[in-house]
């Protein structure tokens, strides 16, 4: 709402800065239901021992890398905020009768290829991200990223704050 630092004022910098902290709070709102995925945020550690303490910084764990280790992650569990969506009649009776049998749902690392679709975009470190750790965690797995949009650090900042980001871009 301002076209120029001229026109700048305190009360419209407030309003700005208000958005783009109600902006996170909203994309924090989505995961707040997930179980494993529910954070990107690492908060570190104080570790004393009697040798000497040791500090972790806080650390960033993206998303996207946190689903693909859960994925590729060779002692896994049912994944708990992945769900396996049956597509043929042959898995519907196999989830129907996994109420009266001990039947172990398929889990995404199963199949030779995977195949992640990120809505909204992905930047080209996040797919070079998913092809070294598919590679180094489940090696002889095909792996094919798709996206909506192929992201720059510029069209990330702008879609994160841009006042209709859920609405679909219509100037194709």
């Amino acid at each position: 709402g301002c076209d120029s630092s001229l026109n700048l004022t305190s009360q419209k910098a407030t309003d700005a800065v208000d958005s783009i902290f109600q902006s996170l709070r909203d994309i924090a709102r989505v995961r707040m239901n997930m179980k494993q995925f529910n954070s990107i945020h690492n908060p570190g550690s104080n570790t004393h021992q009697a040798s000497g303490s040791f500090f972790f910084p806080a650390s960033y764990k993206p998303l996207l890398k946190q689903v693909v280790e859960e994925i590729c992650n060779p002692d896994r569990l049912d994944p708990v905020d992945i769900e396996h969506m049956s597509s043929g009649l042959t898995d519907l009776l196999k989830t129907g009768f996994s109420m009266f049998m001990k039947v172990n749902r398929p889990h995404p690392g199963d199949h030779p290829l995977l195949i992640i679709f990120m809505v909204g975009g992905v930047s080209v470190s996040e797919v070079k991200m998913v092809k070294d750790l598919v590679a180094t965690r489940k090696p002889g797995t095909q792996v094919m990223v798709l996206s909506s949009a192929l992201l720059t650090p510029h069209s990330a900042v702008e879609l994160l704050f841009a006042p209709d980001r859920l609405q679909p871009d219509t100037d194709i």
